[in-house]
């Protein structure tokens, strides 16, 4: 019974720590992989609009410079971030199951965007894992995502529900 108790007590701190907006970051020889839970006040058809709409993406994600292309199942996008602005990101949209999941990548690493509605709200999680054989290589070279995962979420959260509001 006591382990029991323990476990659920874990279990809900993990799920509380899940949806806090505060991003965390693993790192292993050969990757490293960053994720970030937040409730959203709004459907998750709402936020599918918004992840989706990549001409409008630099306006409300003050992460993002800009998106070319479709964000679209089999389609490449052109992604440039505030992280590196002088490179662009060539990715293709890989997975697309509409209000639940989108997942886009390259070579490299895959960045995947789960909705899961809860009553009123959506959690969102975004989770990007990078690496590889020679990601040992280059991985100092790479900054830290926690705090542009963060802003991201933040940002979506507050479009997200500035949207719901208004309808």
């Amino acid at each position: 019974m006591r382990k029991l108790l323990v476990i659920l007590f874990l279990m809900s701190n993990m799920h509380a720590m899940a949806q806090s907006g505060k991003a965390s970051t693993v790192k292993k020889t050969f990757n490293r992989t960053t994720t970030i839970s937040q409730t959203i006040q709004a459907d998750a058809d709402a936020i599918w609009s918004i992840l989706t709409d990549a001409q409008d993406f630099a306006r409300w994600n003050s992460t993002v410079v800009s998106i070319e292309g479709e964000i679209r199942e089999g389609e490449k996008i052109r992604l440039k971030s505030t992280l590196d602005p002088k490179r662009t990101f060539k990715l293709k949209v890989k997975e697309m199951i509409p209000n639940q999941k989108l997942v886009w990548g390259d070579g490299m690493g895959k960045r995947t965007y789960l909705l899961e509605s809860k009553g009123d709200a959506t959690i969102f999680t975004m989770t990007e894992k990078i690496g590889g054989f020679l990601f040992p290589l280059f991985a100092s070279k790479i900054p830290p995502f926690d705090e542009s995962f963060e802003q991201f979420a933040a940002d979506l959260k507050k479009e997200a529900e500035a949207i719901s509001a208004a309808k």
